[in-house]
């Protein structure tokens, strides 16, 4: 635990200005980011007496080895700047709101040739048009089940469409009407474009000018006799209409908002929203957030804004914004969501009438959200602090493991040897630390010795790391040659050169250290560590036969109880490494597999090689092709062609390809990839993962 007072900076040297500042850890991670109308008054309020500050902001600042700061001109820079350096660094005692699920939208896909209308979770991309979001994915399916009547969008995937293209046939909703079936020509791209923008302009909330379009046109056809047209504009009306009861008018005077609303105690806070298009709401999501320090409830308003449109621009970011309280000053913020948008923003808190009651509703949820989150956390953090401390226990560990790495390598017979490194801190996945290597010691199946050489990478990287920013002792140096071989061959260079805090590959230690596997692959681990004189991290290992325990040294393993915790947390960490090591084998394995004889011809990319496939149909005839007919090939020079002819001259013939369905040797064609499926033709030779073990 450090003392504040030995990092505090005189207050002669910190500027009065507004700004951003920064705190870091002894390994030089950010872990704090806040931003200040006044950067000394501000900073001021973290070195006092610590008995004097709230539980978490002593946690932080005991944590801290130094603060820094970078001055700007206005507040809604230092905003902007403070939103930034949260996203970047992700430190671990700044509020951030952890959002309970991924949301679903609905999404319009106008950035295609013929837009499609599907769910959408994960991030926004460019082009596509989002509603919701929604709280579940089948209420959006429901929602479009019912407009597909009227609006009969392409749903369907990438592959489907081109199936359809190629036999002309249609699928089901092609029969059924529920789809215009472009993909065979019923319609036009334009005219298909244009059912889409029908379609996003009813979800966006303007439904009355064609529900009366529909109305005036059943009507014409009423009085012109065709009873039959006239039944089914009725039908389409009744189905719009149904599908617009499913959002019910909350704002009686068709108000574009978002509504935030906060349930807080002194430890953590919920947030709600609900998305209000057209007066009626169409969407709804919320977050729970530690309080990291005593913050006001602007505050927390003020980084749910920053959260929720930080990466949002135009009319996603709506007219007006409804808070329970406004930041402190309002201003800046104002002026960052105009900026956003492209247009003017309200922020205030509601008073009065019809947006008060929804306000009061929007807060209930929160407060609902609260309870139940604090219901499921207790139990949560209870179950994980007693496996950390079990852990700690049976290895004699002289305090709790919060964070632990495990190892694990897979190959198939000794082909595509990998291994994978994953984290879990506080006994939680840490997603964004997983790393991965590729073997290049040596060839073969050794899990010993390749178990040796991915744990010298990591450490050896740690030791390279921890030499570059200081952190030795006078006279320290690094055991080897501080280098090692990367995983992906990634330069040591590029991800050594960060000065300002980004999370680096291997900066951080862990207290312990897992393996896959028993005694020999705990003793490769231990052995390696001592090599680079590394004594200060515990090393286990968790056999898969009986969930033995294995630590070095020792010719017992520790057996914790079946119903044990502990256990429980070191087999979900061991099967998450395992997962993640035999994900990228198997990647690894099909990129070999699908390698043709032009992947080995220098200087062709992806875009040259797909026009020279598209130009011949087949491998087969491009190696029989001349000079000239290669060079006829768009972005095929002389040069190019001639390496070409070579490469191929010297690639052996692949073998032939065999149709799985029927069993039929196809010699007339030579594919230009050995990937396939059912149905579709696959090299001969290719080996099945059932004829070999993988692991």
């Amino acid at each position: 635990m450090a003392d504040p007072s030995s990092y505090r900076p005189r207050p002669g040297d910190i500027p009065e200005s507004p700004g951003v500042y920064r705190f870091r850890d002894e390994h030089r991670r950010v872990i704090y980011v806040g931003k200040a109308k006044s950067l000394r008054q501000r900073l001021a309020n973290y070195f006092q007496d610590l008995a004097n500050l709230h539980p978490r902001t002593r946690s932080m600042v005991t944590t801290a080895a130094s603060v820094e700061w970078t001055v700007v001109s206005t507040e809604v820079e230092a905003l902007q700047l403070e939103y930034s350096w949260i996203k970047e660094f992700d430190p671990r005692f700044n509020v951030k709101y952890r959002d309970d699920k991924s949301y679903p939208y609905l999404a319009v896909t106008m950035n295609e040739e013929f837009p499609r209308v599907q769910v959408m979770r994960g991030h926004k991309k460019k082009g596509v048009r989002y509603f919701g979001p929604y709280a579940h994915a089948w209420a959006i399916r429901d929602t479009v089940d019912l407009l597909l009547r009227v609006f009969p969008v392409r749903t369907c995937s990438a592959g489907v469409f081109k199936n359809a293209a190629r036999t002309g046939r249609p699928c089901l909703l092609g029969y059924i009407g529920k789809c215009s079936a472009p993909c065979v020509g019923r319609i036009t791209a334009e005219d298909h474009r244009d059912l889409a923008e029908d379609f996003s302009d009813f979800m966006a909330g303007r439904t009355g000018t064609y529900l009366r379009r529909l109305e005036n046109q059943m009507t014409e056809a009423a009085e012109e006799m065709e009873y039959e047209r006239a039944a089914r504009l009725r039908d389409d009306i009744e189905a719009l209409k149904k599908a617009m009861e499913k959002n019910a008018v909350v704002l009686a005077d068709a108000t574009d908002a978002d509504l935030i609303a906060l349930a807080e105690d002194e430890l953590e806070a919920a947030v709600q929203i609900f998305h209000v298009r057209g007066g009626r709401v169409r969407g709804q999501r919320g977050w729970v957030t530690d309080k990291v320090e005593e913050v006001t409830t602007g505050a927390l308003v003020e980084h749910a804004l920053q959260q929720l449109y930080g990466e949002e621009t135009g009319d996603a970011v709506p007219k007006e914004v409804l808070v329970p309280a406004l930041p402190d000053p309002v201003e800046p913020v104002q002026e960052w969501l105009a900026a956003r948008r492209g247009a003017g923003v309200s922020l205030r808190v509601p008073q009065r009438g019809d947006k008060k009651a929804l306000m009061e509703t929007v807060q209930r949820n929160a407060q609902q959200a609260l309870v139940l989150h604090k219901t499921r956390r207790a139990s949560d953090l209870t179950t994980r602090s007693r496996a950390l401390e079990e852990i700690a226990e049976a290895l004699d560990l002289d305090s709790a493991p919060l964070r632990i790495e495990c190892y694990d390598i897979s190959h198939l017979q000794g082909d595509d040897v990998v291994a994978s490194m994953v984290v879990f801190e506080d006994g939680l996945q840490r997603k964004n630390e997983y790393r991965r290597f590729q073997i290049k010691g040596f060839a073969g199946q050794d899990d010993v010795r390749s178990m040796h050489e991915v744990i010298t990478r990591r450490f050896r990287r740690y030791l390279a790391e921890k030499e570059r920013t200081g952190e030795w002792a006078d006279g320290e140096t690094v055991d080897g040659d501080g280098e090692g071989a990367l995983p992906d061959g990634e330069p040591l260079a590029r991800s050594l050169k960060d000065e300002d805090g980004r999370p680096r590959k291997f900066a951080y230690p862990p207290q312990l250290v897992v393996v896959d596997g028993g005694r020999p692959q705990v003793a490769a681990a231990r052995r390696a560590l001592d090599e680079l004189g590394i004594d200060d991290i515990a090393v286990c290992g968790l056999a898969k036969r009986l969930e033995e325990v294995w630590v070095p040294g020792e010719d017992d393993p520790v057996v914790l109880p079946r119903t044990s915790e502990g256990l429980y947390l070191l087999q979900r960490v061991r099967d998450e490494a395992h997962r993640f090591a035999i994900t990228y084998q198997r990647a690894k394995r099909a990129k070999r597999f699908r390698a043709g004889p032009l992947d080995d011809v220098p200087g062709l990319g992806e875009t040259r090689k797909q026009a020279l496939i598209k130009h011949f149909g087949s491998v087969k005839k491009l190696r029989s092709a001349t000079l000239e007919q290669i060079q006829e090939v768009p972005g095929i020079g002389r040069k190019t062609a001639e390496t070409i002819a070579v490469a191929l001259a010297q690639a052996a013939p692949a073998a032939p390809a065999v149709n799985t369905a029927t069993g039929e040797i196809m010699e007339d064609e030579e594919p230009a990839t050995t990937g396939g499926s059912s149905g579709e033709p696959v090299t001969a030779g290719v080996p099945d993962e059932r004829r070999g073990q993988e692991r």
